[in-house]
């Protein structure tokens, strides 16, 4: 597999409650890159095994495959947690991959990949960083598992966990944090939903903060929000072209310096303009 391969696009994530399989094809239409089944804060906890059996057969058709389908599990630390990872290891057709909440160390990500072997050994995982003990330990849960993907920023309950008011300004040292992981490990990184439906221009503001910081995508509590973190999120002609021009003249390179319109241009930089390239790639593609 090349390097341009193993990049899709994962701009946007918009979840789908637990308790409502209906919405999961609307979702899926909706033209997120990801739709994340919620078995976990959108189900209260006495319909936790309903949610559970209605969404696990939900993978056993086929699936848009421009569409990166997981679930949202409970927390490994909680009996419906340990729930969840039983019904996994007995479903016949599992969910590709899950978003891992509430972890705080690297320990808890390598349980994971523990249990779930067998027919669930290829599932995927996306981390969720979302409390002081996670942010404190987030290196090594990055590096965890070679199962993991991708990083998410939990902001609702980071900020609650430490003591700070849910503001862009308060918790950019905490986003810095995790941006610096999953850049280290080459892992996508998304961002927390924005909360209110009727601000379009904050959502544009704060996905755009978020993009500028190093977040590659950012997740949608509503299918309107969509269209806006996407076109975020994409690259645009000019740096698809750009990226095209750099990769060329790295091919051809043969000293090692490289300057590509007046500006120096040196190796790591590389991987960025690969990325970009694979992403649009794979977006022009789609009909």
């Amino acid at each position: 597999m090349t390097e341009t391969e193993t990049f899709r696009p994962r701009r946007s994530l918009l979840f789908v409650p637990g308790l409502r399989p209906d919405r999961f094809a609307k979702a899926v239409a909706a033209g997120p890159d990801i739709v994340c089944v919620d078995l976990e804060d959108a189900v209260a906890l006495p319909r936790k095994d309903e949610s559970r059996a209605l969404t696990l057969p939900l993978f056993a058709a086929p699936i848009d495959a421009r569409v990166e389908p997981m679930v949202r599990v409970n927390a490994i630390s909680s009996p419906d947690g340990l729930k969840d990872i039983l019904a996994l290891l007995a479903c016949p057709a599992p969910p590709p991959a899950l978003m891992l909440p509430k972890v705080g160390s690297a320990d808890e990500v390598r349980l994971y990949d523990t249990l779930l072997q067998g027919s669930c050994a290829r599932i995927r995982f996306h981390v969720i960083i979302e409390s002081a003990h996670g942010l404190a330990n987030v290196h090594a849960i990055a590096q965890a598992s070679p199962r993991i993907d991708s990083l998410l920023f939990g902001a609702v309950d980071l900020s609650a966990d430490l003591r700070a008011t849910k503001k862009w300004e308060t918790l950019l040292y905490a986003r810095s944090q995790v941006v610096n992981a999953a850049a280290r490990l080459g892992l996508d990184l998304l961002d927390v939903p924005f909360l209110d439906l009727n601000d379009k221009a904050g959502l544009e503001a704060e996905a755009t903060a978020s993009r500028d910081l190093g977040f590659l995508g950012k997740a949608a509590i509503h299918p309107d929000q969509i269209p806006i973190i996407n076109r975020v999120f994409s690259p645009s002609p000019e740096t698809i072209e750009r990226a095209r021009r750099i990769v060329a003249a790295f091919a051809e390179n043969k000293d090692g310096l490289l300057v590509v319109d007046g500006q120096l241009i040196e190796k790591p930089v590389l991987r960025t303009m690969l990325r970009v390239i694979a992403v649009a790639d794979r977006l022009s593609a789609r009909p």
